[in-house]
């Protein structure tokens, strides 16, 4: 009779190998599902923040007809270089096809899915003054997949009055509006003073994600993401780099050609203006 039981050392081996087959396959399996959903592991924040720029540039390829690039081309339309854009195209699983680039529909479907863009994603506006009007008549929201569930304000005057197809409602319904249209993104656009507020009244709510358009550092607990926009800051850098350029061109003998208290076009010292402009920021 021949047995068929393995040496003691072998059937060690063996089990050991299934069990790193085994781990092996159930990691492939979970990458695979991390894939489908969209939910890749591992890529860096700065990778993310480049993402939507690539997406805006496919869309502008796709609506003139172009269904395949070069990485130099997208790298150029985006403004980065190749080797950036392929390595931050690499964590989405999206090589290229040497000599022949990337397709640019499918591009569009993978940087769409890991941006979680292959879903609606109910908005809750705070404050229907100027800006929150002006976000509220925004078009490319909807085709990017972001649907304006409802605008909220404070000022008994302006609610109830019609914006972009939407009633104006009164903040004491945040709760209740955020629930009812689970919503998942909540943008500030109210003055500094109530934005905390508003900002802890969502997070009550349990939104997770917070745009944030009021001169405010907000304060959030831990697993809450904000994303700040503040468009005085964005000009004051705009500014620092107009007074360098016109130091530069400016002959040294020239009035005024100290880079130390350059004049602006109105006469007055941009030591005194940029320290204004943060205040009124």
């Amino acid at each position: 009779m021949h047995s068929n039981a393995m040496p003691s050392g072998a059937s060690g081996q063996a089990g050991s190998y299934g069990r790193a087959e085994a781990s092996r396959r159930a990691e492939a399996s979970r990458r695979a599902e991390a894939e489908m959903n969209g939910q890749a592991d591992g890529i860096p924040e700065a990778t993310v923040a480049r993402l939507p720029i690539y997406l805006r540039a496919l869309y502008g390829l796709a609506e003139r007809g172009i269904s395949t690039v070069a990485s130099e081309e997208l790298a150029a339309a985006a403004g980065v270089n190749s080797a950036k854009l392929r390595k931050d195209l690499s964590h989405l699983g999206s090589y290229g096809i040497r000599g022949v680039g990337y397709d640019v529909d499918y591009l569009v479907y993978q940087v769409s899915r890991t941006l979680g863009l292959t879903q609606d994603w109910p908005v809750v506006i705070v404050g229907a003054g100027n800006l929150g009007r002006a976000l509220a008549n925004y078009g490319g929201f909807v085709s990017r997949g972001f649907t304006i569930a409802a605008m909220l304000d404070s000022d008994t005057a302006i609610v109830g009055s019609r914006i972009a197809r939407l009633t104006v409602r009164h903040v004491d319904e945040l709760e209740a509006v955020v629930a009812r249209h689970h919503v998942a993104i909540g943008v500030i656009a109210t003055p500094a003073g109530s934005a905390q507020a508003v900002c802890d009244r969502f997070v009550s709510a349990g939104v997770t994600s917070i745009l944030n358009f009021a001169p405010l550092v907000l304060s959030v607990p831990e697993g809450v993401d904000v994303r700040k926009v503040d468009l005085s800051i964005e000009l004051q850098i705009l500014a620092f780099h107009a007074q360098r350029r016109s130091a530069s061109a400016r002959p040294a003998d020239a009035p005024g050609g100290s880079a130390g208290n350059a004049e602006t076009p109105g006469g007055r010292s941009t030591a005194r203006v940029i320290p204004e402009l943060a205040v009124k920021g």
